[in-house]
């Protein structure tokens, strides 16, 4: 990309979250130029009339080289992972999850970072509905001793979970921790409720070594995620709490902020 060329991005996946990530880099204040060139999607036979002008539609990973794209921005679930992020990395272009629990999957995770080594190309998490992700990863280096991430919701949000068969989500009178495991084992259990976890694990002690409480709480009204840490760096605290993304209240509006930020981080000469 050069100082005039735009950051070329394509969109895997196009539901609420890719949605408002490209509304809010549309209406960013002027600086560099990014153009999405691509939206990745599994029916290209649905009407989708708020492509971006100019947008190519494409159902094939094989699709992506032909685009260009100098980063493929993942949004559509952990089966989308694996296929384009082998075909984005392929391709030459970066790639930025927002699926992490897919990279639960130590075989898939040691694949891609194989494939973005050898096209000399970056993967990349993005911190989807968390925040302090860029302070844990920074203390990593001078050692982690526990990471903890205690994941607070509605009873309502843990129904269609196995959290129905761990305790009596309309009988509860107070907050009731219904699981604590490791990230590893909250991806297995709990695959549409890890994406978070897995991106603390990542960023920290790892998958295994990662303590993680999941919580029904009838007084909460949104999703409260609770990071601890301590190491020689000191402890860190961060509690973030977070409204849904309107379009989909099963996603956090922090999510698409966070998606978006990444991106414009990747095309802006000034960057905090």
């Amino acid at each position: 990309m050069g100082d005039s060329e735009p950051l070329r991005v394509a969109f895997v996946g196009w539901g609420a979250i890719a949605r408002a990530a490209c509304r809010l880099l549309e209406d960013r204040e002027a600086g560099a130029p990014i153009a999405v060139v691509a939206v990745a999607v599994r029916d290209a036979s649905m009407s989708r009339e708020d492509l971006p002008a100019g947008a190519r539609l494409v159902t094939e990973p094989a699709d992506l080289a032909a685009v260009a794209p100098d980063v493929v921005a993942e949004a559509a679930g952990r089966d989308g992972v694996a296929p384009w992020g082998r075909a984005a990395l392929a391709a030459g272009a970066d790639y930025l999850v927002s699926s992490v629990s897919a990279l639960a999957d130590p075989d898939l995770l040691a694949e891609l970072r194989e494939l973005a080594d050898r096209h000399g190309v970056r993967l990349e998490v993005q911190p989807g509905a968390l925040g302090g992700i860029d302070a844990l990863s920074a203390a990593r280096p001078m050692g982690l001793d526990a990471v903890e991430h205690r994941i607070v919701k509605p009873p309502a949000a843990w129904r269609g979970t196995p959290a129905e068969v761990r305790c009596d989500l309309d009988g509860l009178d107070g907050p009731r921790a219904f699981f604590e495991g490791t990230a590893g084992e909250s991806a297995t259990a709990f695959p549409a409720n890890a994406n978070a976890a897995m991106t603390t694990a990542l960023a920290g002690v790892g998958p295994e070594a990662t303590w993680v409480v999941l919580v029904a709480d009838p007084s909460a009204t949104i999703n409260r995620h609770e990071v601890t840490a301590t190491g020689a760096f000191g402890r860190l605290e961060v509690a973030i709490a977070n409204d849904p993304l309107p379009g989909n209240p099963k996603s956090s509006a922090m999510a698409a902020l966070n998606l978006a930020r990444c991106l414009r981080a990747r095309a802006e000469r000034f960057v905090v």
